[in-house]
């Protein structure tokens, strides 16, 4: 039995341009009890095929032709045709959120700030079980059980703000079963969120689903959580179904070139040293007369690769937190230690990955590099061609300086643009802060920066809006490319980018450090993103290093236990390396008083990093007396 059958489905989006199809023909089952992954890239008509199942299109799309037939499993009713129901019709409303619930990408623009998580759960339950405000409050109190939470007690009367992203995720979850519905639509629901926290939320969809035997049509781009959730695949290209079918078929033998292209895209731990990803349309950088390395001011004078670029030398950094700042309840004159101790060296020319979840202390790590903030302690050195300087030191033309040799890519390409600014401003305003050049001469530069990240020159008069979020992430490494850096910052530049547009940045990126001598400091929570472009990788918890070492090192023999189980968190795209979600959930790898010995850090505890291999470091204060070292 399906519970939802699409049938030649076509949706139109109407505008004064003209009329788009953004669906065309589309059909597939959803069986009963069964996970059915909707995947593709941005654009390809599968989260309007999600939004047409809810009933939740917007006024622009029209349902030209085709069926989308609901058998609830429940009743005895006949199918209905939810393509055809108005919109804001009773039958229409009694359905979405009580038969069919959705599960959004962002929970935290999805979520009421003004509202307790208890209220926002409870309101379905109110609305389309018809409970008094104690029975709704009830059964919030164990659906929150269910899905996990922590003291669902105190959740009840928490704010969405208060919790972390992990938490608000789960929130949802438990709003879109409070209802228990047949079919839960998920649209892109790790897609947000740390390797470790997805993890844990595919495994609780998993157990609910077993629990309450509902369905899940799963909207993703990820063949890693595909190939882990998944009873079948549909896959949609502008449109149109490519190819279906049970997903060991789709996964052992792909037929269609556009997901065999898919699948080679997707960056793994087994790929040879010098392979390459295969994205879909890839980018040739053209490195002209401007920006070509001999030119390059970045190579400072007398400074060779390989020699040290920057240097953090045991940095700290504590933030107070609010009144109200906790999980649960009030925080007044607690303190935040956001970073404890970090020491790292980034030598010229290499990608030194930066890994960890969020809240780890990465990205203060990159902010504290950028001089974005003051540091409680610690120093932070950079050879701009005059020797190793603290940058907390620099002040007037050198400071100017500092900031010219150092630029930063940002994670989110939709935020980081100024979106009344055309792209010839976007690129032009570095240049003219700095006072690079003439007139004419920047506008020959921002014409080869164009050409350095695969972009027509005609795009120029452009807003962002008009951009796809590929193209907007290769303006951010132009604008970050035109003052010809030493060194990158690139903060978590792929993890909002389809698997396609992630190996086009990916490769983009390799090839310019290439080209032009780069060195880069990336920051991601992807291992398997860092193993393929960087030499050497950092992992961070807690505010503290805990590994550190050549990244072939590092993946294939992890030492410390957190490590372990950043690794053991990435979905792979392969059915033969499946994640171990029971492992996963015994696991308390983001507590270091929980880590085993000799590994184990409590607050009073000096991390230490012993070199157990050749340039290869763990945190292990066990370690650090030369009793225990020799005994190991």
């Amino acid at each position: 039995m399906s519970v939802v059958s699409i049938r030649d489905l076509c949706i139109d989006y109407h505008s004064d341009s003209g009329t788009t199809r953004a669906v065309n023909g589309v059909s597939f089952d959803v069986p009963n009890a069964r996970t059915i992954a909707l995947v593709g890239e941005s654009g390809c008509g599968k989260s309007t095929i999600s939004q047409a199942v809810m009933g939740l299109l917007p006024p622009a799309a029209k349902v030209a032709s085709g069926q989308i037939l609901f058998s609830d499993p429940a009743g005895e009713a006949a199918p209905v045709d939810i393509a055809s129901l108005e919109r804001d019709g009773p039958l229409m409303r009694d359905i979405r959120g009580n038969r069919i619930a959705m599960i959004f990408q962002e929970p935290m623009t999805s979520l009421s700030p003004l509202h307790t998580i208890g209220d926002q759960i409870g309101e379905a339950a109110r609305l389309h079980q018809d409970m008094s405000r104690e029975e709704a409050r009830e059964a919030t109190r164990d659906m929150l059980r269910l899905v996990q939470f922590p003291d669902p007690d105190r959740a009840l009367d928490t704010y969405p703000f208060e919790l972390s992203g992990g938490l608000r995720q789960r929130a949802m979850i438990a709003m879109a079963l409070i209802c228990r519905p047949a079919l839960l639509v998920a649209d892109e629901p790790t897609t947000a969120l740390d390797v470790t926290i997805q993890a844990e939320i595919l495994k609780l969809i998993r157990d609910v689903q077993e629990e309450l035997q509902m369905s899940v049509l799963l909207i993703t781009h990820d063949f890693g959580v595909v190939a882990n959730m998944a009873d079948a695949v549909v896959v949609v290209y502008q449109g149109r179904v490519m190819e279906a079918g049970p997903v060991e078929t789709v996964f052992r033998a792909p037929e269609h070139p556009y997901l065999k292209a898919l699948l080679d895209a997707v960056p793994t731990f087994h790929m040879d040293a010098n392979e390459r990803l295969q994205p879909i349309r890839p980018i040739a950088p053209k490195i002209g007369g401007l920006l070509s390395k001999e030119r390059a001011p970045a190579e400072a004078a007398g400074a060779r690769a390989g020699e040290p670029l920057l240097v953090v030398d045991n940095i700290s950094k504590t933030f107070a937190l609010r009144q109200g700042g906790s999980l649960f309840g009030k925080s007044q004159g607690r303190v935040l230690k956001a970073l404890d101790g970090v020491s790292l060296t980034i030598q010229r020319g290499e990608c030194l990955g930066l890994v960890g979840e969020s809240g780890s202390g990465k990205t203060t790590t990159a902010n504290a590099v950028m001089r974005a903030l003051d540091l409680d302690g610690g120093s932070v050195r950079f050879d701009a061609g005059r020797g190793l300087e603290d940058i907390y030191a620099l002040r007037g033309a050198n400071l100017m300086d500092y900031r010219r040799r150092v630029q930063m890519i940002f994670q989110d390409p939709f935020s980081s643009l100024n979106p009344r600014m055309s792209l010839n401003e976007i690129l032009m305003e570095p240049l003219i802060i700095h006072n690079v050049g003439t007139s004419a001469e920047r506008a020959d530069w921002v014409r080869e920066l164009m050409a350095l990240v695969g972009l027509d020159q005609r795009y120029l008069r452009r807003y962002p809006h008009s951009l796809s979020g590929g193209q907007r992430q290769r303006i951010g490494i132009a604008r970050a490319l035109a003052l010809r850096p030493d060194l990158v910052v690139c903060d978590e530049p792929v993890s909002a980018l389809d698997v396609s547009v992630q190996a086009q940045i990916l490769n983009l990126l390799q090839d310019l450090k290439a080209e032009l001598g780069l060195t880069y400091l990336f920051v991601s929570h992807n291992l398997a993103v860092v193993d393929y472009l960087s030499e050497r990788v950092a992992v961070m918890c807690k505010g503290r290093l805990v590994e550190m070492g050549p990244t072939s090192t590092v993946v294939n023999d992890p030492q410390h236990p957190y490590t372990q189980a950043l690794l053991a968190a990435v979905p792979e795209a392969s059915l033969d390396h499946p994640l171990d979600f029971d492992h996963l959930s015994q696991t308390r790898a983001s507590q270091p008083s929980a880590w085993p010995e000799p590994y184990r850090l409590d607050a009073d505890t000096q991390p230490v990093l012993v070199e157990v291999s050749p340039d290869h470091f763990v945190c292990a204060p066990g370690l650090a007396s030369p009793s225990l070292k020799e005994a190991v």
